[in-house]
């Protein structure tokens, strides 16, 4: 019911592009996964020291395989959320890219206070101002720049500030791109 109630009258995906569950939902997951291998592994080790005691070592060995799954799994997990939680660039999105494909849009002279984070793991964000030479039309140059993000990168949300370009920006500390 709740599918097709989400689906009547909306017909697009706010720029989803993969369906990828939260940290959340991936979190319970694993577990449930992880708790039935793990009840699988007990089953099999008491058998093996039920029928072969002399195997008592099975238990230790399935112990800190299990802990070695929970922990490589908890690993993954934790990175994705603190990715989020920091505001780092997201997962398949170079920053430097980005800012290229900004330059190759026509119109544009320079790019800067560029940020790029992720508001989930699956939603991107994107704000930028972008500089235009005086011959350029703003708002094409905005659609452009928006279309062309969007195709490469599928952001979730852009926001883009066109200025008019300035030869003082070429020497402006704050107009530059970050050093590696």
């Amino acid at each position: 019911m709740g599918l097709a109630l989400h689906q009547t009258g909306h017909g697009h995906n706010h720029g989803a592009q993969g369906e990828q569950p939260n940290a959340s939902v991936r979190a319970a997951f694993v577990h449930v996964v992880g708790d039935l291998l793990q009840s699988l592994g007990v089953l099999v080790a008491s058998y093996i020291i039920f029928f072969k005691p002399e195997y008592k070592y099975v238990d230790p060995i399935c112990t800190f395989l299990f802990s070695a799954l929970v922990l490589g799994t908890t690993l993954t997990i934790l990175r994705d959320v603190l990715l989020v939680l920091m505001e780092g660039t997201p997962k398949g999105v170079d920053f430097n890219a980005v800012r290229e494909t900004l330059l190759a849009v026509r119109g544009v002279e320079a790019v800067h206070s560029l940020h790029i984070w992720a508001l989930t793991a699956a939603q991107p964000l994107l704000s930028v101002h972008i500089a235009i030479n005086a011959a350029s039309s703003a708002q094409e140059v905005l659609e452009e720049a928006s279309s062309r993000l969007q195709g490469a990168f599928h952001f979730h949300s852009t926001t883009i500030q066109v200025e008019s370009y300035s030869e003082e920006m070429r020497d402006c500390r704050e107009c530059q791109p970050p050093r590696d």
